[in-house]
């Protein structure tokens, strides 16, 4: 056509040099604009319309877009509510960037819209409302949609909008994508101009000012993730600068620091470590810091690093915390009640009776007994039934730790403490044991010097590890326990007098099996009904002569030698019968086992007179004989007697 003489053609914005209308030719690519809207319109292809200009006309075309008809549609309410609501950070970040765009087009308009085309927010003239759908199925040929279509730059003259009220505004618009993270879009921001502040350069700020949008909001959604992960995080972060001036902190400082205020003081004024200042403190890793704050102590593992400008990092953990985190992974805690405690004779009982009353308070208790009668189940058994159930309960053997190694294990120690202690040092069981219960086994092989220690923690409810110049303060009940004559050593100066004072306060002596025959009957039973079920084998049965050797022997390893007894039996039984020859020789001792034969028959045919005379009524038989009805039960199954067989001849 001769009217494109003299013109530079329009190019598309993926040429690498493109033109755009100068702004004194505007009125005359208004025209050939026109004209190529009419030519389109006779069904022509007008060479000088842009490619994708034709190809977006066609499909406004095909979708039957009346271009006389101009409304902007919007969702419904609480729909674009939604909209606006889900995009708010990105509404907050490009309001900033549109207004500085808008002070190089002071009479331009810009609009910002999600990726579905509705507008979010716009500044500057008053052109396209929020909530209005620029989606081309919508108004046509524009160039928010020919954006979202084509992803990327994009410019349309006034004269290449599908809608004849747009191409009447006699404004060009540019528009950019916003991208997120992984390149998506999210969003378009458009700038609409008058042709004379309308060329290349505009395309360029536009195309700057969506990637500065995308690039913020990437920023803070990383910020967001690491002050996520670090409010996630099992140990506290502080952040704080040269002065001292905190500047992060997370939720796990805070816990710690209920105090802690950002806004507050230096870091130093508000914690009061007692090592001197955090400022001038060299860089470290878990190095155990105590801290004063509002004159409360707390113990923490510290580790300080350098950051960028000069600042610090202060990373902790508190040392309550992690005694806690070892104490599941040590697995401490008691397993036994007095409802596991076998055995109904009176010594026994008894003996039960006054570790349930001892166990409704915190005072120190000394168990006494021989080897092997139970006196850490009966230790387990009060921690259960005390208000310190779901506290640690921890237990040391004193007598199997090397003398060297006692006050370490018990009290614990700080770093570098003596050679060959773990870096950082080290919490004693005092400290595991912190609101529970320890039991101290054997005490009575405690070395004099850690008596020491122990009367100290006993009097102050405080432990100074080894080498520390503060004590960490303990709230722990002790349970004692020993086999030995305490006063027999104190006499001797093995043990010390004041201190078997503070743990004797309340004692308790197990009796030992020879002493409570009776229950031998009920404790091989449960021995060989646990043992079996774990071997999943049918349980054996002692004979009544088997049964009566051991309700004669002395067991010098009381409740343990029975255990591990009734364990080798049916480990090497063949068969379902455990007899006399199957006893170790020194059981099958013939004076033994024939004085207790008889004194077996007296006490069978005492018993099967007494139940003869009540009728088979096994409640009044027992009363009358001073014995448990579970005992009866027991001695009855024993001899094998049908009881349904004497109630019935009753």
């Amino acid at each position: 056509m001769h009217a494109l003489q003299g013109l530079l053609p329009v190019k598309d914005e993926s040429d690498a040099i493109f033109s755009l209308p100068a702004s004194s030719e505007a009125a005359k690519w208004e025209d050939l604009l026109q004209q190529g809207w009419q030519a389109f319109q006779r069904g022509e292809q007008p060479h000088w319309i842009r490619a994708n200009i034709l190809h977006s006309w066609q499909r406004s075309q095909q979708l039957a877009i009346d271009p006389a008809h101009f409304v902007y549609r919007a969702p419904p309410a609480a729909e674009l509510a939604a909209i606006l609501s889900s995009n708010r950070e990105m509404i907050e970040v490009a309001r900033k960037v549109m207004a500085n765009l808008l002070a190089y087009n002071p009479d331009g308009h810009i609009n910002l819209t999600d990726a579905q085309g509705v507008t979010l927010d716009y500044c500057g003239a008053d052109l396209t409302p929020p909530g209005s759908i620029l989606l081309e199925e919508v108004l046509g040929t524009n160039c928010t949609a020919r954006c979202l279509i084509e992803q990327r730059l994009v410019y349309v003259l006034s004269g290449e909008n599908w809608k004849f009220q747009l191409r009447d505004r006699h404004r060009h618009c540019a528009a950019a994508p916003v991208r997120d993270g992984t390149g998506s879009v999210i969003g378009v921001l458009t700038l609409t101009a008058t042709p004379d502040n309308f060329n290349a350069h505009t395309l360029g700020t536009v195309q700057a000012a969506a990637e500065a949008v995308g690039r913020e909001l990437i920023l803070r959604r990383h910020l967001t993730e690491q002050q996520s992960i670090l409010e996630t995080l099992n140990e506290g972060i502080i952040v704080f600068d040269r002065q001292g001036r905190i500047k992060t902190l997370n939720r796990y400082a805070r816990q710690v620091f209920s105090h802690l205020d950002i806004t507050g003081p230096a870091i130093d004024e508000q914690l009061q470590p007692q090592a001197g200042s955090l400022l001038s403190l060299p860089f470290c890793n878990d190095r155990e810091l105590q801290f004063m704050p509002a004159g409360s102590g707390i113990s923490c593992l510290v580790s300080l690093m350098p950051a960028p400008d000069g600042d610090r990092i202060l990373s902790l953990r508190e040392n309550q915390r992690i005694r806690a985190i070892t104490r599941r992974v040590l697995g401490v805690s008691a397993s036994y009640t007095f409802e596991m405690i076998q055995g109904q004779a009176p010594a026994l009982q008894q003996a039960i009776q006054n570790a349930r009353l001892s166990s409704r308070g915190d005072s120190t208790i000394l168990l006494t007994g021989e080897s092997g009668t139970g006196k850490e189940l009966f230790a387990q058994a009060i921690h259960n039934a005390s208000l310190r159930a779901q506290e640690p309960f921890i237990a040391i053997n004193c007598g199997a730790l090397p003398r060297d190694l006692v006050q370490s294990e018990l009290f614990g120690y700080v770093d570098g403490a003596f050679t060959g202690s773990r870096r950082g040092g080290s919490a004693g069981k005092f400290e595991l044991a912190d609101g529970g219960t320890l039991f101290l086994d054997e005490i009575g092989e405690m070395p004099l010097e850690a008596q020491t220690s122990l009367l100290r923690v006993i009097q102050e409810s405080e432990v100074l590890r080894i080498g520390a110049a503060q004590p960490v303060a303990v709230n722990v009940r002790i349970i004692a326990a020993t086999h030995c004559d305490l006063l027999d050593a104190v006499e001797k100066g093995a043990f010390r007098r004041d201190l078997f004072y503070r743990l004797n306060v309340i004692s308790l002596a197990i009796p030992p099996l020879r002493q409570r025959a009776e229950d031998i009957v009920s404790l091989v039973n449960a021995f060989t009904q646990s043992l079996c079920a774990r071997l999943k084998r049918n349980p054996p049965r002692f004979s009544p002569a088997a049964m009566a050797c051991l309700q004669a022997w002395h067991w010098p390893g009381n409740v343990r030698e029975l255990e591990n007894l009734v364990e080798r039996m049916i480990s090497l039984c063949e068969g379902l019968l455990i007899d006399v020859a199957d006893l170790p020789a020194e059981m099958r001792h013939a004076p033994v086992a024939e004085a207790l034969s008889s004194l077996q028959d007296a006490s069978r045919q005492h018993i099967l007179l007494t139940i003869d005379k009540h009728g088979g009524n096994l409640r009044r038989s027992a009363q009358e004989l001073g014995i448990s009805r579970t005992a009866l039960y027991n001695k009855l199954h024993l001899w094998q007697i049908d009881m349904q067989a004497l109630r019935r001849r009753g």
